[in-house]
């Protein structure tokens, strides 16, 4: 059984001259995993249903003037913003199962919590928007792995620069972004990605194609929806990982608004490995 609660506690202020700052901070709990070990030492890991107790989140700071926003700390490099790229697309499943980009080895690093005794490599990034156009860049510390000794040793560093540029239209929108992060034996990793999409009154789509040197081919995903009346949407993902060994992925689903908050969504669909997967529930939004 999948369950999750989410809270997530976000202060405004905005100035006199009209300069607006924020902070944020997250509080979560999800159904916990059950880790098993053999007698041979082999490890297995299995959703055990069980609700896990809360994490919490580092916290993340922007500042907003002018077309300009600075995020800083715990916040979502350019890749996982969605600034320039969408590199989700529509997802299908109460828990967004398969997405454009699922499987995908692109490092996307966002806000989200993690255990007490976790640290969180900072983030800078910088947006400026401009009629329809967006440029978008973010760098992350490796402040994690370089004061770990034994990181330092084996992992090398994590350092990660994006850049990237948008435009969105009345119904297009097109953007690419590029990047670097370090390898584990301290070789870098060259990535891209790249979407373009179309929305409609009915029927919206998105595509999305990506490369990195950690691949052997290229990655690509679509994903859409279409609207059935003014509460119900059916969605519909396609993706290749282009890794060697992985399947394509797709699937089906659908959500229905309820109306105050709440969604009735499922899905289902194969996943890279061949195996069939599913979900159905409610969320609700407070």
């Amino acid at each position: 059984m999948d369950q999750r609660f989410r809270l997530t506690i976000t202060g405004v202020t905005e100035s006199d001259s009209g300069v607006k700052f924020e902070a944020r901070i997250r509080f979560q709990t999800d159904d916990g995993n059950k880790v098993t070990v053999d007698d041979d030492g082999g490890i297995t890991t299995t959703k055990a249903g069980a609700s896990n107790v809360a994490q919490r989140s580092a916290a993340g700071f922007a500042v907003t003037a002018e077309g300009f926003r600075l995020d800083v700390g715990n916040v979502s490099d350019v890749l996982d913003s969605g600034d320039v790229v969408d590199y989700y697309g529509y997802g299908i499943g109460l828990t967004y199962f398969l997405e454009a980009s699922s499987g995908f080895v692109l490092p996307a690093s966002g806000f989200g919590t993690s255990s007490d005794d976790s640290m969180k490599d900072p983030t800078v990034k910088l947006r400026w928007n401009y009629e329809a156009f967006t440029v978008s860049a973010s760098y992350t510390d490796d402040t994690t792995q370089r004061n770990t000794t034994a990181t330092l040793a084996n992992l090398g560093t994590s350092e990660e620069y994006q850049i990237g540029l948008g435009w969105s239209g009345d119904v297009f929108n097109v953007g690419a972004m590029m990047g670097q992060n370090e390898n584990a034996d301290g070789s870098d990793n060259d990535y891209w990605a790249a979407s373009i999409g179309w929305t409609g009154e009915l029927f919206s789509v998105s595509a999305l194609a990506a490369d990195s040197d950690n691949q052997a081919d290229m990655s690509y995903g679509i994903s859409g929806k279409f609207d059935l009346g003014e509460s119900t949407e059916i969605r519909a993902v396609f993706n290749d990982t282009g890794i060697d060994g992985a399947d394509e992925q797709y699937g089906v689903g659908f959500r229905h608004g309820l109306g105050g908050g709440v969604t009735i969504a499922g899905g289902v669909g194969r996943n890279a490995l061949k195996d069939t997967v599913a979900d159905l529930g409610v969320q609700f939004n407070f």
